[in-house]
């Protein structure tokens, strides 16, 4: 019998209206948009109200994606389907962690609004971009990125997709070099170099409010992007670690698959990570709900 993976999308998949679907349709994920909206007032109607370039602000984004990805698990749950273990994209982690168990749903909305104020400054201290690049190995990718100041491959997606964070005043550059090796790069609509260097002063901000925070111990394993394996030692310090870490996506759909994961469910806004885990391996099942219709065909 093979095993199930609920993943939990991340910042980028964000649409204007998404969620209500799940809201109008799923008492428990409605429960979970009340929860945030009681802590963050506004939540709600900028999730399904909200313009795309107000949804594109980190500090309104972490906030907005959180909730409908654990609004969606908590919709899939409720129809009786459980996984056998979670694994979260970049900000979908904390929404794992949550699901999990090992964060109440409360902390962890609170520490991803925190999580977003740090990220933010730290991205108007110090500019940088990220772009996608394609049709070139994640080895090649480094070596391009080590020819550069500041210039770091930060999301290990596929064999065929890895994003790279560098200065503003570099990324062109970086750019045309993959361009003249036949490869595609594309520069994403974010505003900052996620998962770096450029996050350092995130995660020391984020080590120090995490030290007021309850862990538990979890009631599902929790795929760190930091490591590709279950979290375990010192949950504090891998979370506010992630920051400025590469996420090793590849590697942790690879290592479930390995320990007997044939079934992914994308759960939260977008196809994304239901994309790339069909280009990592074309064997499993990965389907995305986001809405009462993938819960109706779920």
């Amino acid at each position: 019998m093979g095993k199930t993976v609920f993943v939990f999308s991340g910042q980028g998949a964000q649409v204007p209206g998404m969620g209500k679907s799940l809201y109008d349709n799923s008492p428990a994920a409605k429960a979970v948009f009340d929860m945030a909206e009681a802590i963050r007032p506004g939540t709600i109607a900028q999730c399904f109200e909200g313009t795309k370039e107000e949804l594109s602000v980190t500090i309104n984004t972490q906030p907005c994606v959180f909730a409908v990805d654990l609004a969606a698990a908590a919709a899939v749950k409720e129809k009786g389907i459980a996984p056998d273990y979670v694994a979260g994209f970049s900000l979908g982690e904390i929404a794992a962690l949550a699901f999990s168990g090992m964060l109440t749903y409360e902390d962890a909305f609170r520490l991803v609004c925190k999580r977003a104020e740090f990220m933010d400054e730290a991205a108007k201290s110090e500019k940088g971009a990220m772009a996608a690049v394609m049709k070139l190995t994640p080895q090649r990718v480094e070596e391009i990125c080590a020819g550069f100041k500041k210039a770091y491959p930060v999301n290990y997606n596929s064999p065929a997709q890895t994003v790279v964070a560098a200065a503003e005043d570099e990324i062109d550059a970086l750019c045309d070099i993959v361009k003249a090796e036949k490869g595609k790069a594309v520069k994403l609509a974010v505003s900052g170099a996620f998962h770096s260097p450029f996050m350092n002063g995130a995660a020391d901000k984020l080590a120090e409010y995490l030290k007021d925070v309850e862990y538990g111990e979890a009631n599902i394993p929790v795929y760190s992007n930091v490591t590709a394996q279950p979290y375990e030692g010192d949950y504090k310090a891998l979370t506010a670690a992630q920051v400025k870490n590469p996420v090793k996506w590849q590697t942790t759909v690879e290592n479930l698959i390995a320990q007997g994961a044939d079934r992914f469910i994308e759960v939260g806004v977008g196809k994304t990570l239901t994309g790339l885990i069909k280009k990592i391996n074309s064997d499993v099942q990965a389907i995305n709900i986001q809405d009462k219709e993938g819960l109706d065909t779920l």
